[in-house]
């Protein structure tokens, strides 16, 4: 199956804390970063996930804000330092391809923030990503 989902994370689940109708999976990438996904209960089940069960981390390019550093007091579970690799802007938006240990992860945000933010090659960032804009597959 091919995916129009441009982040494809791979790591180990290193954790599933079941709740009532959604799981929180605890993921450790493949560069040593964690990362939470909250899915549903049925699909934890239904992929079988365990501690040290493979899986692949999807994230719609929509779905990771930016920022020039840690945020503090924000829900956003995933926090994850990178410096920006290539930067392409078009009219209204741009696409971002951030280096990550182990990998890489595309953003695709406004030219307006890219601009604000002054973002080029080198720069450092922290890509944001909510835990329910994670989606967990397994090889």
């Amino acid at each position: 199956m091919s995916l129009s989902i441009r982040n494809h994370l791979p790591g180990t689940v290193t954790a599933v804390t079941p709740g009532e109708v959604m799981a929180t999976v605890k993921v450790r990438l493949t560069g040593g970063r964690n990362l939470t996904a909250a899915i549903t209960l049925e699909a934890a089940e239904e992929l079988g996930l365990a501690a040290g069960s493979a899986v692949h981390a999807l994230v719609k390019s929509t779905e990771v804000s930016l920022a020039t550093a840690t945020v503090e007091g924000v829900s956003i579970r995933n926090q994850l330092p990178g410096t920006v690799r290539d930067i392409t802007t078009g009219g209204a938006m741009a696409s971002v391809k951030v280096a990550l240990d182990g990998g890489d992860l595309t953003a695709v945000i406004t030219k307006d923030a890219a601009t604000d933010l002054a973002l080029a090659p080198g720069t450092a960032v922290v890509a944001l990503i909510k835990s329910t804009e994670v989606s967990l597959a397994t090889p």
